[in-house]
């Protein structure tokens, strides 16, 4: 089933089905009203919320599904934690940089927790103080869990994916070597970040979805033009369940909590991709294309985002038919 938070004045807006073609959606408030009292009773309300989302499908009702009216899934969440499963990515920044990856990268994920109380919607625009802080995007997938013991087995973790979303983890890049320098972590280098309009069960991927990773390409637009087409099942080194494993090994995650890929990013063989016009995957963030043009030319050329300009991140089935909905947000002065 595909479930989305519209707005309605509250807080944690109101949880509706959403139909398979995106068209469609009914609010289910003798369910659950928001996505996290379902997750917080998932066993019990699950198949209720199936049944309301198959009769959706069959025409029963409901109202027009617009994704401009939607907060992300969770408006806020308990619980966000995002990895760099996509190792070829960090391989590109400290090679940019001179450095060398340390073996155990390839080995144990590398995450890091978010701010998870101010999420975006997934249609609205972005605001940033000034376009000097590296302005750029971060396209990623994303699964939410449910309860997840401190200490849990690979198979938990797998069955503990609830649903899965796509996201815009937005990246203030000028900031990050500053924050990293002083031992913390980020924090003022990673402001709120977006969901896609929808979130989906797993079964709704069909073979997509193999239960660690979901293999379909990741489309990211800047101001119209194709700038990224990564397939997000190839080079993820650690699939979800891996991933959950890794962050459940010192505490345990409560219902709700959301766990990112990290940017989408593919090697072509062996080497770093190319842009999408000269036909390679092209790629999730403006970082990686600036760091494969220092690696070849010595200097970027590729500008950050500035005012006015605008991204999507979307996915699409194998018959072409959108799955999440876009994100889709224009950069704007706060």
């Amino acid at each position: 089933m595909k479930l989305a938070t519209l707005r309605d004045g509250t807080r944690d807006g109101r949880l509706v089905v959403v139909s398979r073609d995106l068209s469609r959606c009914a609010a289910v408030p003798a369910i659950a009203r928001t996505l996290q009292a379902a997750l917080d009773d998932w066993e019990a309300l699950a198949p209720r919320l199936a049944q309301a989302a198959a009769a959706l499908d069959a025409g029963g009702g409901g109202e027009a599904f617009e994704p401009a009216a939607c907060r992300s899934p969770l408006p806020r969440a308990y619980h966000w934690v995002d990895g760099s499963a996509y190792v070829n990515h960090v391989e590109l920044v400290r090679r940019a940089r001179g450095a060398e990856l340390p073996p155990s990268f390839w080995e144990d994920p590398l995450v890091y927790q978010g701010g998870s109380d101010d999420f975006l919607d997934p249609q609205a625009p972005a605001r940033f103080v000034s376009e000097e802080q590296g302005i750029d995007i971060e396209g990623e997938v994303a699964v939410v869990t449910g309860d997840v013991a401190l200490g849990a087995t690979p198979e938990q973790c797998a069955a503990a994916i609830r649903l899965v979303m796509l996201v815009n983890d937005w990246s203030l890049r000028n900031l990050i070597p500053g924050e990293l320098a002083k031992g913390f972590g980020f924090y003022q280098s990673k402001p709120a970040t977006a969901f896609s309009p929808v979130a989906v069960t797993p079964d709704e991927l069909g073979a997509a979805w193999d239960g660690h990773r979901l293999h379909l390409p990741l489309e990211v637009d800047i101001n119209g033009r194709p700038f990224g087409r990564a397939q997000a099942g190839e080079d993820m080194i650690f699939g979800f369940p891996r991933l959950i494993e890794h962050v459940t090994r010192t505490r345990a995650l409560g219902a709700g909590a959301i766990v990112g890929s990290g940017t989408v990013s593919n090697k072509v063989d062996g080497q770093p991709a190319r842009p999408v016009s000269e036909g390679g995957p092209g790629y999730s963030c403006v970082a990686e294309v600036r760091m494969i043009e220092t690696i070849d030319a010595g200097a970027p050329r590729t500008p950050f985002l500035r005012f006015g300009d605008r991204v999507r991140i979307g996915m699409r089935d194998a018959q072409g038919h959108a799955i999440f909905g876009d994100i889709a947000q224009e950069v704007v002065r706060a």
